[in-house]
């Protein structure tokens, strides 16, 4: 079994990572201080995990929420319900919620936990691959505003990360790719060697083969949890993780949340900030057409359809809650495995590079 140590010097966690980890009640009970857990899933992951989970739980009073499946549902109506639940049972300030499923399973649940009587403790178990290298680490916890993407949040670190890569043998391909968007922007922000080790593992890696994904996996959460031991509450460096949320973000909003999954817009937006790049000299057509070409072997889109407004996209953008000025800011690539945070780009030079990335 991999495991990682996040460290934010107020507090330490474990993220466990390996087959065979939901039904292991020794990995939740360190961490329950009460009779009381609520666990909160979706419709999709319940039949699947639930159960197991639940024979984990077994000494304990549990709840279940069970919410819809789906980015447009990480809104203020669901968290109400989740916290109208807590209510309603009595949960008091010791019971612990434990978020079982993917990124927006694990968003809305460590904002209600965060919220809840000022904050009471949550153990993250990611079930896509998406959460398990992503959003289930760092503390990052929102819902969405109908205006904008993640505006309504805090940074509350979880209690426990546990990444059963079992639950990865369930998941569909085109979850599984999504996820490969956030594992490939790891190696573009911080470790070209892992970059290079997707490129020389493709088949090996598309097809789920379980020492592969230890590696990556055990890798992506060892860099989080560099990055945010130096920057928890995003000053600096974290902001790096958000190459291609952007523009990726405005994607999505564009889409209703229903058109792209998370990590296929972070393709894309990836895509469009390569672009900008390229269009500025920064980087050479060589390592442009490199990391296009690693996208789409791992089945992400890296194009938009023609039928997205341009300017819509960059009014979102404007919106964005990485801004500090009325410059839009952006991660931007530099070199191999390296990018900058900067808001140097006009809007025009944004609008050539988002253009560059319609599909007619």
């Amino acid at each position: 079994m991999n495991q990682v140590t996040v460290d934010v010097g107020c507090h330490r966690y474990p993220i466990h990572i390996d087959s065979g980890l939901i039904a292991g009640k020794n990995y939740y009970s360190p961490f329950i201080h009460s009779s009381q857990v609520l666990v909160v899933t979706n419709e999709t992951v319940k039949p699947l995990y639930l159960p197991k989970l639940l024979s984990a739980l077994n000494d304990y009073q549990v709840d279940v929420f069970t919410m819809p499946d789906g980015e447009a549902f990480k809104s203020f109506e669901t968290f109400q319900s989740i916290i109208e639940l807590l209510i309603d049972n009595q949960f008091r300030r010791n019971a612990t919620i434990i978020a079982l499923g993917g990124g927006v399973v694990g968003d809305i649940s460590g904002f209600a936990a965060a919220c809840y009587q000022r904050g009471i403790p949550f153990i993250q178990v990611p079930t896509t691959l998406l959460a398990m290298v992503d959003s289930s680490v760092g503390g990052k916890t929102a819902i969405n505003h109908p205006r904008a993407k993640n505006m309504i949040g805090a940074f509350y670190q979880p209690e426990a990360v546990i990444a059963d890569l079992d639950c990865l043998k369930t998941l569909p391909a085109r979850e599984f790719a999504a996820g490969m968007a956030e594992v490939i922007k790891y190696g573009l922000i911080y470790d070209f060697a892992l970059f290079q080790y997707l490129e020389a593992n493709i088949d090996s890696i598309k097809s789920k083969q379980s020492e592969h994904l230890q590696t990556i996996i055990a890798q992506c959460c060892s860099i989080k949890a560099e990055v945010v031991q130096q920057d928890e509450k995003e000053k600096g460096i974290r902001g790096i993780l958000n190459l291609g949320h952007t523009f990726g973000h405005a994607v999505e909003k564009a889409g209703n949340y229903q058109r792209f999954l998370h990590g296929e817009a972070v393709a894309i937006g990836t895509c469009m900030a390569f672009a900008l790049a390229k269009n500025d000299g920064q980087i050479s057509n060589e390592y442009f057409n490199r990391v296009i070409d690693l996208f789409q072997q791992y089945d992400l889109p890296t194009f938009l359809s023609d039928d997205y407004s341009v300017d819509a996209l960059i009014e979102t953008m404007k919106h964005d809650k990485k801004n500090k000025t009325e410059n839009i800011t952006l991660i931007i690539p530099l070199s191999e495995g390296a990018v900058e945070i900067t808001e140097r780009y006009s809007l025009d030079a944004i609008r050539n590079a988002i253009s560059s990335r319609l599909k007619k």
